[in-house]
Order: C-alpha cells, then sequence, then structure tokens
C-alpha cells in the first residue's frame, strides 16, 4: 500500500479550541458555594422533620379490630398535642409488644404491669411507665364459669380452666398467683390449663362450654355485660381478686425529656368535660389518666418471681 505523505512544506496545525468562559469573580463564587452548602444542611433537616413519627403499640389483650377502633381517636389527638405523625402498629403477641419497645422499633407502649415487668427486666431498667388509668390503681381480675358445682377456687380442681395470655397480668399471672395462695396449682391440680390469648377469647371459651371456667380482666368483663355480649345469668363470675396495680402508658429511656413531659401532659390532659376527651377515654375504659413510676409494680415483679414465671 503506497503512504500519503503531505507537501513538503505544510505543518498541520491543531484544530481551534472555543471561546473559554469568562472566570466569575472571587466573592461571586463564594457566595454561590454558601448557597450550596447552606441547602446541603437544610434539605436533610426538612426531610428528618418530615419523617418525625410517633409509634405506638399494644398488648394484644383483646381482638385487632377491637383494638384498632380503640386506638384511631387517641393517635389523632396525639397528632394535634404532639404536632408530629402518631401511627399504631399492631403486634403479634405479647411477648413482640415487648421487643418492640425494648428495641426501639415503637416508642410508646400499652403494658399489663406483667408485661411491663417483663420489659423493664429485659431493658435493664431502660423503659419507663408514664401514666396509668386511674382504674389501674386498684385493678381486679374475675373468675367466671357456666358449672353450678364451682363456686369457689378450690372447686377448679379436676377442671379444665383458661387463662387469656400466659403473659397477660389480669388474665394469667395474678389469678394463678391467688389460686396458688390457697393451695391451688393449675399444672397440678386442673385437668387442663387452656390459654386463649385474649380476654375475649377467654368469655368464648367459657360461654361456649369448652372449659368449665376462666380467668380475665374486670373490665373486659363489664365492658361485655353492659354491651349485652355476654349472658351473667348464664355465664357468672365466682371469685374477683383483691387488688393490684396494671396497665400503664410506657416509653424508651432514650425518649427526649421534652418529648416524654409533652406526651404524658397529652395523656393528663384527657377529660370527659369534652367531647373528644369523653370518647377517648370511654374507648380507654378509663376515668382519667394519672401519673405512674416503676416502684408501682414491683408487687406484680414478686408475684412473677413467685409464680416462677419471670
Amino acid at each position: 500500500m503506497q503512504t500519503v505523505h503531505p507537501p513538503p512544506g505544510r505543518v498541520r496545525l491543531p484544530a481551534p479550541r472555543a471561546p473559554r468562559a469568562p472566570r466569575a469573580d472571587g466573592a461571586l463564587r463564594r457566595a454561590l458555594l454558601r448557597i450550596s452548602l447552606a441547602l446541603a444542611v437544610a434539605a436533610p433537616a426538612a426531610l428528618v422533620h418530615a419523617q418525625q413519627v410517633l409509634r405506638v403499640t399494644a398488648i394484644p389483650d383483646e381482638s385487632p379490630t377491637e383494638l384498632a377502633r380503640k386506638a384511631a381517636p387517641l393517635m389523632k389527638y396525639l397528632e394535634g398535642r404532639l404536632g408530629m405523625k402518631v401511627e399504631y402498629t399492631p403486634v403479634t403477641d405479647y411477648a413482640a409488644s415487648v421487643e418492640a419497645l425494648v428495641n426501639k422499633k415503637v416508642d410508646l407502649a400499652w403494658f399489663g404491669g406483667f408485661t411491663f415487668v417483663q420489659a423493664h427486666v429485659r431493658s435493664g431498667g431502660k423503659v419507663v411507665p408514664i401514666v396509668q388509668r386511674e382504674e389501674d390503681e386498684k385493678f381486679r381480675s374475675v373468675f367466671i364459669t357456666t358449672d353450678p358445682a364451682v363456686r369457689t377456687l378450690a372447686d377448679l380442681k379436676g377442671k379444665d380452666v383458661s387463662f387469656g395470655s400466659q403473659s397477660s397480668t389480669s388474665g394469667h399471672l395474678m389469678p394463678r398467683s391467688y389460686l396458688l395462695q390457697v393451695g391451688v396449682n393449675p399444672e397440678k391440680d386442673f385437668r387442663r390449663v387452656a390459654y386463649s390469648g385474649a380476654h375475649d377469647a377467654t368469655i368464648a371459651a367459657v360461654a361456649s362450654g369448652k372449659v368449665h371456667a376462666g380467668a380475665l380482666n374486670i373490665s373486659v368483663w363489664e365492658k361485655f355485660v353492659a354491651d349485652k355480649k355476654v349472658d351473667p345469668a348464664k355465664v357468672r363470675v365466682f371469685f374477683t381478686t383483691p387488688p393490684y396495680y396494671d396497665y400503664n402508658w410506657t416509653v424508651h429511656a432514650d425518649m427526649p425529656q421534652a418529648t416524654r413531659e409533652k406526651l404524658a401532659a397529652a395523656l393528663l390532659a384527657l377529660s370527659r368535660d369534652t367531647p373528644e376527651g369523653r370518647q377517648i377515654l370511654e374507648l380507654q375504659r378509663a376515668t382519667r389518666f394519672v401519673p405512674t413510676k416503676a416502684e408501682n409494680y414491683k408487687g406484680i415483679e414478686a408475684a412473677a418471681r413467685s409464680a416462677e414465671l419471670l
């Protein structure tokens, strides 16, 4: 192949470059840099503010639909008082509610007394009860039956008996504690020990004859009677426990103090004198909320250790 050379005396020149844009002076460049930095800082801050959410859960001591119905007006109220989004997240069982708060997957949890004690022990004291219902200062459990032969706790020997959840204060721990005090050991003396999982399920098990008797939260029982969901002439209370401390609203100790105080103030401010307050308190089966503290649940902890449940 023949190589073609440029004619002698001609030199190739590089292609002309496009004219360079004039540089901004130093002051302008510094101003633009400041604006860029300001936007970079402001954008994440705005995003964090937009995503700020108070996450709430509750022990599943009733059906999921009932818990959601009770939660909705309270979540709306808290959003207005706190100025942030409030989300209710149901859990599958009592243990899941404990783990959710201990691991900070939620910020606020409705616990029974025993569930609070479990969370307190599990977290090494890193959960704090802030308020309880006035009713929870003297809470009680009831034993119910359809069997005419059952009149006392001792009469349950040889019977099929249902508790609620194994982690329930009013549906298991305290009823078990009072059984043990009168010399009745469920594992040794009952023909069968059942766990329904929830108070309303215990009522259904007794009413349908699946078990001879059951133990549950007194407020759920009274609500079922008031709503005519159970006939007290057929299903009757034969034993009511002495009073004890029970349910509370609990937060993780790492919640900012200002947020904790604002949240407690919002719950304490609920009043039956306003339509909104009356609706929320009635759904929560509460006269009002009052302050509480971890020391109130020492009796629950002692009962749990005595029953070898902790």
